[in-house]
């Protein structure tokens, strides 16, 4: 019997690769013979990412279109011609029985070969507000994954399949870990405590608003894990008992289970990781993003009463007032619990490849 091959191909941010790779892991335990290909974007941190999960990944000569002028999108045009063209050769060499993309500029070179030489291809929309990449390949691909309602604004609506976005298998049943991960983070059990993520780089408006209302969250008698993030140096003089700072946070899991009230970022990943968790969260969506879709996907919520918004614009001079109000309402922290919970989609990685099954028949 032929062995299956599959291209998957997406990066930039960690809300393309991670799907990704929970779907290559998802394909591997249904079909251990399978051989898997990544492709990205050679400069990305998917090239870092992806190997460290244990797969193979070959880099494409490729970026987005500068917002600003720039001379880098005199290149652009040649970029996508040279990326296609690669693409046409790992064809040619790993003759894929389907591909997979996951949006990013690479995924959209791949995807875009692959439907030229005619390869069942299916592409997965993350965001409730569709990226480009996927806009220009939805007459090309058989089939659309998606995890927001209302996305045929986007797509044609025969090819979209609701299966929501994968999320790692650590963070299913996060709630009886609590007293094992008070005692992780050291903390005290009868403090409420709030979560900070701004994402591994960090969020400077998240950060530099937490950091100016600090002694207001130590007067409010709240206690804190706060993932600063690597681009943010803070004086190790504020690691207090009270006050718990890390760059990185390896253990989510245990971060998700500790907390009270959590302050993210509005990515697709860190939406789908709070619906599955189940936590009261404040949004505050990055403006550096394309098309705003960060605040259009804390709006999808918004709207269900399951998260509070703060804009990046209000966050220095509301953010911290935000958290205190929340910490201490627990009727309010019980009712956007109760409404994220809707959102949570655990299977998504499951419904992707009965998807990819379907097409390769």
């Amino acid at each position: 019997m032929k062995k299956l091959k599959v291209i998957i191909s997406g990066g930039g941010t960690g809300g393309h690769i991670y799907p990704a790779v929970a779907v290559a892991q998802e394909l591997q335990k249904r079909i251990p013979e399978v051989e898997i290909l990544f492709v990205g974007a050679s400069d990305r941190m998917e090239m870092e990412k992806v190997p460290k999960a244990g797969y193979k990944i070959v880099g494409l000569w490729i970026s987005g279109l500068q917002r600003s002028l720039s001379a880098k999108n005199i290149l652009f045009p040649v970029k996508v011609i040279h990326s296609v063209w690669k693409s046409l050769q790992i064809l040619k060499t790993f003759k894929p029985d389907v591909a997979i993309g996951f949006g990013g500029y690479a995924s959209g070179a791949m995807l875009y070969a692959a439907t030229m030489k005619k390869i069942p291809a299916l592409i997965h929309e993350a965001n409730s507000y569709a990226g480009i990449t996927n806009k220009i390949l939805k007459d090309r691909v058989e089939t659309i994954c998606v995890a927001y309602d209302k996305m045929e604004r986007f797509f044609p609506s025969d090819k979209i399949v609701k299966t929501g976005n994968p999320v790692r298998k650590d963070l299913m049943n996060v709630q009886s870990l609590r007293n094992e991960a008070i005692t992780f983070f050291n903390l005290d059990p009868n403090k409420k405590t709030v979560l900070v993520i701004g994402g591994s780089l960090g969020a400077r408006t998240i950060n530099e608003s937490i950091l100016a209302g600090l002694q207001k969250i130590e007067d409010a008698g709240l206690q804190m894990i706060w993932q600063t993030g690597k681009n943010f140096s803070i004086s190790e003089n504020l690691q207090t008992p009270n006050f718990k700072l890390q760059t990185f946070i390896y253990e989510m899991n245990l971060a998700y289970a500790a907390a009270d009230v959590v302050v993210s970022r509005a990515g697709a990943l860190s939406i789908a990781e709070l619906a599955q968790v189940k936590k009261p969260v404040i949004l505050v969506p990055s403006p550096n993003v394309a098309e705003d879709h960060q605040t259009k996907n804390a709006m999808a919520l918004v709207d269900r009463e399951a998260a509070i918004l703060v804009t990046d614009i209000d966050a220095r001079n509301v953010l911290v007032d935000e958290v205190i109000k929340l910490a201490n309402n627990e009727i309010k922290q019980a009712q956007l619990k109760n409404n994220i919970a809707s959102f949570a989609m655990p299977d998504a990685a499951e419904k992707i490849v009965d998807e990819v099954m379907r097409l390769i028949g």
